[in-house]
């Protein structure tokens, strides 16, 4: 079995796609920034005041009140979501993951890129039921933030390597969503969740009967998501459940006609990358760095989170892939070098989005919220800055430049 990356027409969408997340990673980087400014300056009570806002819908007597940071990270987040799914989706059938030989190195990277920085948490906490409740979140890695930092290089980067980072981010999403499925649920309210089902059943129907307007979906969606948010298990799950009924053919049958998924991934992907997503890191990311020392920085939760990150992230990416190409299994991106793979194998370690709500799903006490912080922040930023380098570095081949 072979994994080969070619740079042909079939990826020109992958590499457009690339293209984006870079451009939403910068966004990003910006509105953690702002965040961390705000919540350090003379106006820190007025970022608080913005983030405990009550905001209310009532249709009828369905009533939601929840503050505004609940709807950023259970309704904004949920369109997030809805688009990881669509995109694992179309990788997985049409994709660069739509057969085992090209999806078998990023699956094992990512295997490897999750289970490393979890033994990693778990060494550091054994012992404190509650932190080991956070086991997850260093398991994480950001699309946008570390597409978005491997794109500053250029054409020093092969394109082999891009695509490869895409494919592993994806099936590390498709992970996260596993595990916030099967660990970070509530108690369950049985009758929520079957209004949810029976909601699902109405759009594989839709599907099945080959409905190809949107409409459709998106009103039996909201449903779902209303359902799933009273059920116990987290609303933005409903999002890759809605996602996954999109149909991915077109409306004549024709292969160049955009299918209904494919005009919404291109339709959310602005909103996604440059509204919902900042808005998600500036509400999450704000954190007091007053009285910070190295003392703070060396408590379990926070050096677990960091550690498990950077550099737990790249060995365990970087481990597997190896293994992989030395038993056989599965041949390394063309074009890129051993450095280059060390290089991204670190940036895998900026988990920022994912790892902070996954953190918000593992800890609902305010102790753990700064700890939780600073963890993701400390290790991503080394990541980043640590793989940006080695990258840097390592750029210099004729066959990077050229692909």
């Amino acid at each position: 079995m072979t994994f080969t990356f070619e740079v042909r027409g079939k990826l020109k969408g992958a590499l457009a796609f690339v293209h984006h997340e870079a451009a939403g990673g910068l966004a990003l980087m910006l509105a953690a920034l702002a965040a961390l400014v705000v919540s350090n300056s003379p106006i820190s009570w007025l970022y608080d005041s913005f983030l405990a806002t009550p905001v209310g819908v009532r249709v009828g007597a369905l009533a939601l009140d929840k503050p505004l940071l609940l709807w950023i990270n259970d309704g904004l987040m949920a369109l997030f979501f809805f688009l990881v799914g669509l995109e694992i989706k179309r990788e997985f059938i049409r994709g660069e993951l739509s057969t085992f030989g090209q999806a078998l190195l990023p699956l094992l990277a990512a295997l490897g890129g999750m289970a490393v920085p979890a033994v990693i948490y778990v060494t550091i906490n054994w012992g404190d039921p509650a932190a080991l409740k956070g086991w997850a979140i260093p398991t994480a890695t950001d699309i946008a933030f570390s597409v978005g930092v491997l794109m500053l290089l250029g054409t020093r980067a092969p394109a082999s390597l891009k695509i490869f980072l895409l494919a592993l981010a994806i099936i590390d999403d498709l992970g996260a969503i596993v595990i916030i499925a099967l660990f970070y649920t509530g108690n369950l309210s049985l009758g929520s969740l079957a209004l949810a089902t029976a909601g699902a059943l109405v759009l594989w129907g839709l599907n099945g009967r080959g409905v190809m307007r949107v409409a459709p979906y998106v009103l039996t969606g909201i449903f779902i998501w209303v359902c799933v948010l009273e059920s116990g298990v987290h609303a933005t799950l409903a999002g890759v459940v809605v996602a996954l009924a999109i149909p991915l053919r077109s409306p004549s049958g024709e292969p160049e006609q955009a299918s209904p998924l494919e005009q919404l991934e291109e339709s959310l992907h602005p909103w996604i990358a440059f509204a919902v997503l900042p808005l998600f890191a500036f509400a999450n990311a704000g954190v007091s760095l007053q009285g910070m020392s190295l003392a703070k920085l060396a408590e379990p939760v926070t050096l677990g989170i960091a550690a498990g990150l950077f550099p737990g992230k790249a060995i365990g990416i970087l481990g597997a892939t190896w293994l992989a190409v030395a038993l056989g299994l599965a041949r390394k991106p063309e074009g890129a070098t051993w450095a280059q793979i060390t290089g991204l194998a670190v940036l895998g370690g900026i988990g920022f989005t994912m790892s902070l709500f996954i953190g918000m799903l593992a800890f609902d006490t305010p102790e753990y919220t700064a700890k939780l912080r600073l963890g993701v922040l400390a290790g991503s930023l080394l990541s980043a800055v640590v793989g940006y380098v080695l990258l840097r570095t390592s750029a210099g081949s004729g066959a990077a430049r050229g692909t």
